[in-house]
């Protein structure tokens, strides 16, 4: 058995099982995130554990991990490896910390969505509710009120 004899999956097969477009696996493989190897007419074929790897790399964009990290913690792997489950579970937990803080600032926002766009409201000269004398102005450009452990609205 040869080395390339584990690369029997066409571009297509993938995209049919794993339920991504051809494009986005040509992507994922521009990017390094997916391997495959070349015929001798320059198709494409990919090993069974790609399945796994674009697994992953789903489950990881669903729970709203950007490719870039979800790119450099695969590139953590050894040899290009697929992650198994206890991988996953190391992924997992380094990204855990990230979502939480997500977490909060969603909910923060949805909590003060109503109330505001997030004040400093592109330095408004006065803001009767929220930004008195333009006070948020002076903190710099952008959203001031809508980061964690700033001055509640």
């Amino acid at each position: 058995m040869g080395k390339n004899d584990k690369y029997i999956l066409s571009v297509g097969d993938v995209a049919r099982r794993s339920g991504v477009p051809v494009s986005t696996l040509h992507y994922y493989e521009d990017e390094g995130l997916i391997f495959s190897t070349r015929t001798a007419g320059n198709q494409r074929r990919y090993a069974k554990d790609v399945l796994r790897r674009i697994g992953v790399i789903k489950a990881a964009q669903t729970v709203g991990i950007p490719l870039k990290e979800i790119k450099q913690a695969l590139s953590s792997l050894p040899e290009r490896r697929t992650p198994n489950a206890k991988d996953w579970q190391l992924l997992a937990q380094d990204w855990k910390e990230e979502l939480n803080e997500r977490i909060d600032r969603l909910c923060l926002l949805r909590d003060r969505l109503s109330g505001c766009i997030g004040c400093g409201c592109l330095s408004v000269d006065a803001c009767p509710l929220f930004n008195p004398e333009d006070e948020q102005g002076e903190l710099g450009p952008g959203p001031r009120l809508l980061e964690p452990g700033s001055k509640k609205l």
